[in-house]
């Protein structure tokens, strides 16, 4: 786990640095996570005692960053896992108003989600989600990017992530994109969110954007960051155990076959909206060659590749810039423009 991506998802600095020189010096990963996460919810609470509201919301934010990572010492949905999940969901609905909960029928569950909006009218809105291990408020640094330009910001909880996962038993299948695509009904049914809608997948969750987009109409336009065309069960046993779980079984075969089910295929998946395509050069996960065939989907007319040659694992180490071209990028391609389907 880089210190960038544990910056990148919004801890404070210092708690990162005693966050791996903790877990380095053999304290457990979730033990040291979720002990800074306490400290900050009791610098919250005085802070609050006091007075002080802007102090005790960043303190809840750090808070929250600690326990997404805390759960991330898990790969598979154990007891200890849900729990500290449930926990960052509790101490990130106290964000409010800055953040709101949204929670969506899905099948036999509930899609969840963080709706953050601007200080004005929406000029657009942008909906964002992980792929495998990182979900939801996660991003709350890039909704901050997009809010200070005036678009509003959903950040999704799809199938195989967060509370839709862990509570509420929603997994990855073959028909993965009409979860995801609950997500733009949501935006199109709230009065509050008028305008075009745009959506943004990072790492694994690049594959599902590329795909609602290429199924979806409603989608006007796309950002897919660090992600595979062509995914497949990975070789490494912690990342072959997180797709595991987000499939919702230990059955490889059965992980294999959904797997394949998803490929993207430039040949019959066709993005009709205008594709911003990001990669990092230094990327262990995801190569250009990865990721080459969304390109190949679009109209090179109005696709758009942003390469870093030093880049992480969705630019982890370039996050500042990253989320200030993408969120020009959005303005420039949705404000001003109307939904058609409203």
């Amino acid at each position: 786990m880089p210190f960038t991506r544990l910056i990148d998802c919004g801890m404070d600095h210092a708690d990162a640095r005693r966050l791996l020189a903790g877990a380095g010096a053999g304290l457990p990963w979730q033990d040291a996570a979720a002990l800074l996460a306490d400290t900050q919810l009791e610098r919250a609470r005085l802070a609050e005692m006091n007075g002080h509201d802007v102090t005790a919301r960043q303190a809840r934010r750090y808070a929250a960053a600690a326990l997404m990572f805390a759960q991330m010492a898990y790969q598979t949905d154990t007891a200890e896992k849900r729990e500290l999940y449930a926990r960052h969901t509790a101490v990130t609905a106290a964000l409010v108003p800055d953040v709101e909960r949204v929670e969506i029928p899905h099948r036999d569950g509930i899609l969840g989600g963080w709706l953050c909006l601007p200080a004005g009218p929406p000029r657009a809105t942008v909906i964002v989600w992980g792929g495998l291990s990182g979900w939801g408020a996660a991003y709350l640094p890039v909704a901050d990017a997009y809010t200070a330009r005036g678009l509003a910001c959903l950040l999704a909880e799809g199938p195989g992530q967060g509370e839709s996962r862990l509570r509420h038993g929603l997994y990855v299948d073959e028909r993965v994109t009409d979860g995801f695509a609950r997500f733009v009904d949501l935006v199109e049914a709230d009065p509050r969110l008028g305008g075009a809608i745009g959506i943004q997948g990072v790492s694994f969750g690049g594959l599902f954007a590329a795909r609602l987009a290429a199924a979806d109409p409603r989608v006007g336009a796309v950002v897919v960051n660090g992600a595979p065309a062509v995914p497949t069960v990975p070789a490494f046993r912690t990342a072959r155990e997180q797709m595991a779980a987000v499939v919702g079984t230990d059955d490889l075969g059965r992980v294999a076959e959904v797997m394949d089910a998803l490929r993207f295929d430039p040949g019959k998946d066709r993005i009709h909206c205008p594709l911003l395509l990001l990669h990092g050069g230094r990327d262990p996960l995801a190569t250009y060659e990865d990721q080459e065939p969304f390109l190949h989907a679009a109209d090179p007319a109005t696709s758009t590749v942003r390469i870093w040659p030093d880049g992480e694992h969705t630019l982890y180490n370039h996050a500042a810039e990253r989320d200030a071209l993408t969120g020009d990028w959005f303005t420039d391609h949705l404000a001003g423009q109307a939904n058609p389907n409203r």
